[in-house]
């Protein structure tokens, strides 16, 4: 175990051959930060740069990040973007969302390949909680970065500005549920993870209760 996973918290969350996924937790409203990073380059990506700066840029210089992809544009997701840019390493983001963030070098465009070393993150417009939600999957394993799109127990809030909960349920439905399967593991931008197995068959019950 290398010094800083002692000293900043990071979690080693999931490994295979190829890659390692690293979590940490940050902020006042407890963002989950993801590092998934290759294991023959020691390149790596970091999702949401979202808060306590000096802390996030340390762990990612430690496990080589070359480049921070944004789940979304709320502001407890982006609170370290600056900083990430003026360590040298690119902020990309969706459109729709990118006038929300201090600044950025890159648009994400929908199911395409962000390519690092050895591995390749799949985009996902996922909008809802906001028009330019993006959910990642990392292709060769089980694991779904969802943002604040999809949490155990249902979908993100709708209730902000550019939120609409008719259509975060049809990303959940369409681009989620129908696509990916039940062993497919959850990464949410806050709290803990779950699968699509738990998940899928409370979609109607979602829907009743209007959230």
């Amino acid at each position: 175990m290398w010094q800083s996973e002692t000293v900043d918290n990071v979690e080693l969350i999931w490994s295979n051959e190829l890659c390692d996924v690293h979590r940490f937790v940050v902020g006042p409203v407890a963002n989950n930060v993801y590092v998934a990073r290759c294991r023959r380059t020691g390149i790596a990506t970091l999702i949401d740069a979202a808060n306590e700066h000096d802390r996030l840029v340390r762990v990612a210089k430690h496990l080589g990040v070359q480049s921070v992809l944004e789940t979304h544009g709320h502001w407890d997701h982006i609170g370290a973007v600056e900083q990430v840019r003026e360590a040298g390493i690119d902020v990309w983001v969706r459109s729709e969302d990118a006038a929300l963030l201090p600044s950025y070098d890159h648009l994400l465009d929908d199911d395409v390949v962000h390519a690092f070393g050895d591995l390749r993150l799949r985009t996902l417009h996922t909008p809802g909680h906001t028009p330019g939600s993006i959910s990642f999957a990392l292709e060769g394993t089980p694991l779904l970065f969802t943002g604040d799109t999809l949490f155990p127990g249902g979908p993100g809030n709708t209730t902000f500005d550019g939120g609409d909960f008719t259509t975060i349920i049809r990303s959940i439905d369409e681009r989620v549920f129908r696509v990916f399967g039940d062993e497919t593991i959850i990464l949410p931008g806050h709290g803990e993870s779950s699968t699509i197995g738990i998940e899928r068959p409370h979609l109607d019950e979602w829907v009743n209760r209007g959230w």
